[in-house]
Order: structure tokens, then C-alpha cells, then sequence
């Protein structure tokens, strides 16, 4: 996706949200609830961390539904943080910070000591129970008071096993159909990654640092609002679920 006067960022960003949709097709009912409750409890102004923002998927549709709002996106994926600092350069609404989140210390590196709101979506089923319960305990400390934090991923009730079963099949029967219609999955858009003569060498770092796919847990969402709670936010639940996934609230 490069044309004769370098890298075409906007290209990458349609590719990654057509690969993304294959695995979650109502992944824009997911951003579009998690910014009308941004709204509700922060207004049109905030400001945002944008939590393993990837491409900036959250960032673009923030800015594109407050225009004076700002976003600060925090990752260590060099080849999704390549995209998505080409894509906002020159927009000082936005900065971007490379981080691993499971650093103790990697809100030093925050341009804010707080935020109105931090968002996050299909990114923190790549940690651990007990990395993830201690960064939902640092991000209690980042979100002001009234401010709220949410979480849209994939969130796994083991308490339904034949539901998850039907659920799994209709997923899976949609993605073949999808696939069959020349979708992208996730092996195959790195592939092109890897080809690019911009994202090349960011993407071998990539694969260096998470290897081919997360190795975390998916806890189900009632584990999710109740470590919130005990982390220091006064209230948690689901504002939002699809079959497989759950967008996830938590109030200061």
C-alpha cells in the first residue's frame, strides 16, 4: 500500500479495519457505544489514553466525533505504532507513546497525570490474570474522578459451555463465508506487513516481541468488574455485548 510519494496510511488504517471486522463484525457498534458513554460521563472535550491504540483505531473515531477532544495512544507494537503515528502526523491533538504495559513504570512516560476517560478494544486478552489485574490497579490511578475506563475485547463465560459452542460455530460459519469472499485474517495481513517497504522492519521487531499471537487469558466479564472494583472504581459492568464480546465500564 505505497504510492510513488511514500506510504499510504489511510489504506493501512481501511486494511486493518477490514481485517479486524472479519474476527468482529459489529466492532463499529462497539466504538460508537464507547463513545456515546464517553460522552455522557465526560462531555465532548476529553481527554483520552488511548490503551494499546494499535493503528489508532479509537483515536480516529474519537476525533472524528470531538473535534476537541485529546488522545494520547500508548503501545509497543513498533509496526501498528508506525501506522498510526503516520496517520496523525502534524495533529497536536494527538501523541503517541511507546510503552509495555506490564512496565511498572510506564505511565512516566504519559505526557498527563490523568485522564477523563482511558479506552482500550481487543487488546488487553493479550495479558495474563495477574498483569492485568495490577494494570487495571495503575489505571485506577490515572482516571480522574467521574472519568471512567473501558474495555471492549473478547470476554470468555465458562459458565455456558453449550452457548459458547453454538456461538462458536455461527463465528465460524460467518468467517469461512467472509474468508471465501476474500477477507484478510490476522496471518495474512502481517504477511503484507512484512512486504512493505516501511512497515518491514517495524513488523520482524513486532514478531520479535509478542511472537505470532497473544498468550493471555480471557477471563469472563463478571472477573472483569470485579477486579475493577477492588483496584480502586467504584462501579463496574457490561454497557455493551455481542455474542462473543463485551464492552466493559468502569466509573471512578
Amino acid at each position: 500500500m505505497t504510492t510513488g510519494i511514500g506510504t499510504d496510511w489511510q489504506a493501512w488504517q481501511e486494511s486493518w479495519d477490514r481485517q479486524q471486522e472479519w474476527y468482529m463484525p459489529d466492532r463499529e457498534d462497539r466504538f460508537r457505544i464507547m463513545l456515546d458513554m464517553v460522552e455522557a460521563a465526560v462531555g465532548p472535550e476529553p481527554r483520552i489514553l488511548d490503551l494499546a491504540c494499535g493503528t489508532g483505531s479509537i483515536t480516529a473515531r474519537l476525533l472524528a466525533r470531538f473535534p476537541n477532544a485529546t488522545s494520547t495512544g500508548v503501545d509497543l507494537d513498533p509496526a501498528l505504532l508506525t501506522i498510526a503515528r503516520g496517520t496523525f502526523e502534524g495533529d497536536d491533538r494527538v501523541s503517541f507513546v511507546t510503552a509495555d504495559l506490564k512496565d511498572p513504570e510506564w505511565t512516566t512516560k504519559l505526557p498527563y497525570d490523568s485522564y477523563d476517560a482511558v479506552l482500550t478494544a481487543t487488546a488487553l486478552h493479550w495479558l495474563r490474570d495477574e498483569p492485568l489485574a495490577a494494570l487495571y490497579g495503575t489505571l485506577a490511578g490515572l482516571v480522574r474522578h467521574g472519568g471512567v475506563f473501558m474495555n471492549a475485547d473478547h470476554m470468555i463465560d465458562d459458565t455456558t459451555p453449550r452457548i459458547n459452542a453454538i456461538e462458536h460455530t455461527q463465528r465460524q460459519a460467518r468467517m469461512d463465508q467472509a474468508m471465501k469472499n476474500g477477507a484478510l485474517d490476522w496471518a495474512e495481513w502481517w504477511q503484507l506487513a512484512a512486504q512493505d517497504p516501511v512497515l518491514g522492519a517495524p513488523t520482524a521487531q513486532r514478531f520479535e516481541i509478542y511472537g505470532d499471537h497473544a498468550d493471555g487469558d480471557m477471563p469472563s466479564q463478571a472477573w472483569h468488574a470485579r477486579v475493577l472494583r477492588e483496584k480502586g472504581f467504584g462501579e463496574a459492568r457490561a454497557v455493551w455485548c455481542s455474542p462473543s464480546d463485551t464492552l466493559l465500564l468502569a466509573l471512578k
